[in-house]
């Protein structure tokens, strides 16, 4: 009798164990949803763990506009040519002054207004990836064909890319053709970072430049200790006159203790909060998430 409770005892205790270990995701998820109430905006979050286990998502299936986070495929497919031999990093280019346009995010042409300079396609595409340089985009677009070779790479339902970043700046409504749903782009991340995607050098030399990225400091990496890895990449657009803004980006892979690393995935939408408060709504779900897994 006595051994029968015994063995009871410690079935219950296991099976308390499992639940709790099994309960740990849905508490992340939890908080996430607390940071989310009463915010005015359409969220879409994914987050991949450390441990390649579980997906935490919310809206994770809905496609959201990309902004300047399409700048994160544009690498990919232009390193992907260089694989295949049809580019070279090393390769000139020459930045005519009538392709830096003045109406749009360029730090280049704050640095070079008169172009007419020969840069190489390594810097170009740093000043696409670590700057989010709009023009830099387009000239690395017209350089591999446009658009439809970036689709044709990525090649999944869940990703849409037509305009580029001349095209976005028509009009309101141009800014949101370019989507892709949370869910892909942290499979996308994954991927990426599992070498899955370009060889060993590639990986790492674009991961770098994600490291290097100077936008968006509030967003995934806002309340994050320092000396945290986070390669990422952002995406703002406008806000239009009745203090809606159309979109608030960050996604990346960011590193815990241990160099285990978890693949996040934040789209703000149709927000009318303050700029400053929807990029903090990015910032508290990574905090949560990095405080999450490196106490697991």
């Amino acid at each position: 009798m006595k051994k029968g409770i015994i063995f009871t005892f410690f079935a219950l205790l296991f099976h308390l164990s499992l639940f709790s270990q099994g309960s740990k995701l849905p508490d992340l998820k939890k908080t996430i949803e607390s940071i989310l109430s009463n915010k005015k905006a359409d969220v879409g979050v994914s987050i991949i763990d450390p441990y390649h286990k579980e997906r935490i998502q919310i809206n994770g299936n809905k496609l959201y506009p990309m902004l300047s986070t399409v700048k994160f495929p544009i690498a990919l497919t232009v390193l992907n040519k260089i694989e295949k031999g049809e580019l070279s990093l090393q390769q000139k280019l020459l930045i005519k002054k009538e392709e830096l346009l003045e109406d749009t995010w360029s730090p280049f042409r704050k640095e070079y207004p008169d172009g007419n300079i020969e840069i190489s396609l390594e810097e170009a595409i740093k000043w696409m990836v670590s700057y989010s340089d709009n023009n830099l985009t387009d000239i690395l677009l017209r350089l591999i064909g446009g658009p439809e070779p970036v689709q044709q790479f990525i090649n999944s339902k869940d990703f849409i890319i037509r305009n580029n970043e001349e095209d976005m700046h028509k009009d309101w409504e141009s800014q949101f053709v370019n989507k892709i749903t949370p869910n892909e782009t942290t499979k996308l991340l994954e991927a990426f970072n599992n070498g899955k995607i370009l060889n060993k050098k590639h990986t790492l030399w674009l991961y770098n430049a994600m490291l290097n990225n100077t936008t968006g400091t509030k967003r995934l990496k806002g309340n994050l200790p320092q000396h945290v890895k986070t390669a990422h990449r952002t995406g703002t657009s406008f806000t239009n006159k009745e203090g809606m803004t159309g979109a608030v980006n960050d996604f990346g892979i960011i590193e815990i203790s241990g160099k285990k690393k978890f693949y996040i995935a934040v789209f703000i939408h149709d927000t009318y909060e303050k700029f400053g408060d929807a990029e903090a709504i990015i910032a508290d779900i990574s905090k949560a998430a990095y405080e999450y897994y490196n106490k697991k």
